[in-house]
């Protein structure tokens, strides 16, 4: 049929409508009423109207363009210099005579919102007119739900399973009934002609309507109704499955089958009996084949104990894998032979030691860059905090405990400031000792020892670094702040004090402050300030340093920082320019453009190193692009995947498209964010985190929608463990909130909650 072209009938603002009146006339009969009707009405009727020219030069100045209307088989015409056809498909309700300024209006509403409006004809006429156009719109809605007849009441007997449903309707059940819904329902008018439909059929087009309405509550309540009658019939199946009967919340888990499906499993709460149940609950319903079932898992061990313990329970026999496995399997089946691993691939301490041989080697050799490795060791190797950064002495005193900031003379310092401050004296050949006892006797009645920050043991000069910043007052001059929580009239006191100590002794002060750093020449400025004092710099060869470092363990340290960031840059399939994109707003932008500056040349010369060989994270790129091209068509419809805390941006991607090839595909995940001990392989907690957005289904208007379950006891802790360790592992803000209970506090009757999440879980 013709689209409409929108073309709207424009009316000058002051044009009021207050006399503009609507009327209904003739509504369909019976089909032989409306037949007879039609037929009498065509030869009496005539099928084209048009106004006068007279009427068209007073009415063209208010919008009303169109010359005449004319009555067809399937719609109607409007007559004028651009012609618009509007099929009876198109039409939102009734065509209605009315009058404006005098004249009167057939008015055709359509499905876009405008309604097209032909004024200036004799009044009779159009009435008339009208009168069959609505007979013929009237008829056309009654053959069109006929046409449609069986698929509306087979859609009427699908939302009224929703009340008892016999599986769990998971989205990607519902979401084709949504989507033929509301096709159907759009070949319907928002307005029927009266008549047009016998009450038993608008009762059923108007359940179809109910339902789009809101779908997702629909499914809500169908799922409610469905896990109560589930678990109720399945009781002697969750009593048996394991050698302990299954708790509400595992029996909830087992139950629940959404597109993507999350299932919070602290240590100890049973999630290996989940996953067991799981797939033998599957086959046992015949919901799936074993064949189109795939248990993932991040170790061999854990794979086999979980399939073993399926077989034994079900006599099921499914497939389970680690993700390497299924990678090297989807390249054999697509490429004809598995692909040549290195043989660090499989061997951490082997990756280990090959990148550390890299950074010594290729990274300071041949690329030059061993002043940029040993800058990032001595200013960067700690994000920077100050005492700004923190709400209170207690919470800056926290972070520096936690990070040891430990310097290369071996020093414990006590802040970060101090902490470059003490690597550049060093790497400069500069003895120093750190808070020294004062060498001269202190005013009687004076406060405790007094300890400088720094002392040059060669040149007896000492060096105090102030924490102030600078603040201009709105009159342009400047005066010096302290932290918030830090008394600035007390801490400039002390400043002063420190100052007349060193004066009256005749000792020489040199002094550094905060808002050194924030202007970006605290180095630069001591340099010089040593300089007027004739301090002479003796930089340390670099190989020294490097010796230094390593027997600190800082090379180890860095050297796995570059090998779990290695994993998560080939994951994620973003290039270093990207990476540099992705940090270029980062408060912490120097640091990281160091880091990236280090590990671009150690990408190329690890890539050289591997030659025609492969890793594990090319491995899975390569299996998923197989998947994602088609070349691999996946037999499996139902993905369980243990330990899902430690999964990665790769295989993610490889779950995803695995997920993808099949509509009906689920996936079923069991983690806790609160251990993840897979970090060192590429784990990326924000996948648990943003599970429904990145795994969850679509459902009407409504994407990412999928379940999450709270197993929420644990077996092994008692409460002196557990709960401190909830509080303790909640303070991070970005854990998913879960409940952490002991069996023995919990009845095993009571009903487990289930909660469908949309878009995003419930983050402390």
């Amino acid at each position: 049929m013709p689209p409409i072209k929108s073309r709207k009938t424009l009316t000058p603002k002051w044009i009021k409508f207050w006399g503009e009146q609507h009327f209904r006339y003739t509504t369909c009969m019976t089909d032989i009423e409306t037949s007879e009707f039609l037929e009498e009405s065509v030869c009496k009727s005539p099928m084209r109207l048009q106004r006068s020219s007279l009427n068209g030069v007073f009415l063209r100045p208010f919008g009303l363009t169109f010359l005449g209307i004319e009555q067809t088989a399937s719609g109607l015409k409007l007559l004028g210099g651009q012609q618009e056809f509007i099929d009876f498909s198109d039409l939102s309700g009734p065509i209605t005579v009315g009058k404006i300024i005098g004249f009167s209006l057939i008015a055709l509403p359509v499905k876009n919102g405008e309604h097209f409006k032909i004024a200036g004809i004799k009044t009779e006429e159009a009435k008339r007119f009208v009168q069959v156009a609505n007979a013929l719109f009237c008829q056309y809605v009654a053959k069109n739900y006929e046409a449609n007849e069986k698929e509306i009441i087979a859609l009427n007997e699908a939302v009224n399973r929703l009340n008892r449903p016999r599986r769990y309707p998971s989205a990607c059940l519902l979401e084709p009934f949504v989507k033929r819904a509301l096709e159907l329902a759009d070949t319907f008018p928002a307005v029927l002609p009266h008549g047009s439909l016998s009450e038993i059929q608008k009762e059923l087009r108007a359940n179809i309507l109910d339902f789009l309405k809101d779908p997702q509550s629909a499914q809500r309540m169908a799922i409610d109704a469905f896990i109560r009658a589930e678990t109720d019939e399945m009781r002697e199946f969750f009593d048996t499955i394991e050698t302990n009967p299954l708790t509400p919340e595992q029996r909830l888990a087992v139950v629940t089958d959404e597109d993507a499906t999350l299932v919070l499993a602290g240590a100890g709460s049973g999630k290996t009996s989940v996953i067991v149940a799981k797939a033998a609950y599957l086959v046992t319903k015949e919901i799936r084949e074993p064949q189109d079932i795939l248990l993932m898992a991040f170790g061999k061990e854990a794979a086999a104990e979980m399939a073993d313990r399926i077989k034994e329970k079900s006599g099921a026999v499914i497939n389970a894998l680690t993700f390497h496995a299924l990678g090297n399997k989807i390249i054999r089946e697509v490429e004809g032979r598995g692909p040549a691993l290195a043989a660090h691939a499989s061997d951490d301490a082997k990756y280990r030691t090959l990148l550390k041989d890299i950074l010594v080697t290729d990274i300071v050799q041949k690329a030059g860059l061993g002043d940029v490795l040993l800058k990032w060791f001595s200013e960067f190797y700690w994000p920077y905090k100050n005492e700004w950064d923190f709400k209170s002495k207690s919470e800056y005193y926290q972070w520096v405990e936690a990070h040891e900031l430990r310097t290369l003379n071996g020093d414990l310092v006590k802040s970060y400031e101090e902490w470059e401050i003490s690597n550049w004296l060093y790497r400069n050949g500069i003895t120093y000792e750190y808070e020294p006892v004062y060498e001269h006797k202190l005013p009687s009645g004076a406060r405790g020892a007094y300890n400088p920050d720094f002392r040059l043991t060669d040149s007896n000069i000492y060096i105090e670094h102030f924490g102030v910043r600078k603040f201009r007052e709105p009159d342009g001059s400047t005066r010096l702040t302290t932290a918030p929580y830090i008394s600035r009239d007390k801490y400039l006191e002390e400043m002063e004090w420190k100052r007349h100590i060193h004066r009256n002794n005749g000792t020489i002060l040199i002094e550094t402050f905060s808002y050194e750093k924030v202007e970006g020449k605290l180095l630069d400025a001591l340099r010089e300030k040593l300089a007027t004092h004739d301090v002479t710099l003796r930089p340390i060869p670099d190989d020294q340093l490097f010796n230094k470092l390593s027997e600190m363990g800082q090379i180890d340290a860095f050297t796995q920082t570059l090998g779990t960031f290695l994993r998560h840059f080939k994951s994620s399939g973003l290039s270093i320019e990207e990476c540099h994109s992705k940090v270029s707003n980062d408060g912490e932008d120097p640091r990281n453009r160091a880091f990236l500056k280090i590990f671009k040349p150690m990408l190329s010369a690890y890539q050289e190193r591997l030659g025609g060989q492969i890793d594990f994270e090319d491995m899975i790129n390569r299996a998923t692009e197989h998947v994602e091209t088609g070349r691999f068509q996946s037999p499996y419809r139902h993905l369980l995947v243990d330990e899902f805390q430690d999964i990665s941006e790769g295989r993610a991607r490889l779950l995803r498209a695995l997920k993808t090839q099949h509509d009906d595909a689920r996936i079923f995940a069991v983690g806790d964010d609160w251990q993840s001990i897979f970090r060192f392989t590429g784990s990326d907690i924000h996948l648990m985190r943003g599970f429904g957005k990145e795994f969850g289904g679509q459902l009407g208007p409504e994407s990412g929608i999928h379940s999450t379950v709270d197993l929420g006891r644990t077996f092994r802790s008692v409460d002196k463990i557990a709960l401190p360790a909830r509080h303790f592992v909640l303070q991070n803000p970005s854990q998913i909130k879960k409940k952490l209970s002991l069996f023995q506090v919990l009845n095993t009757q009571q009903s487990a909650s289930h909660t469908m999440v949309r878009e995003e879980m419930v983050l402390r």
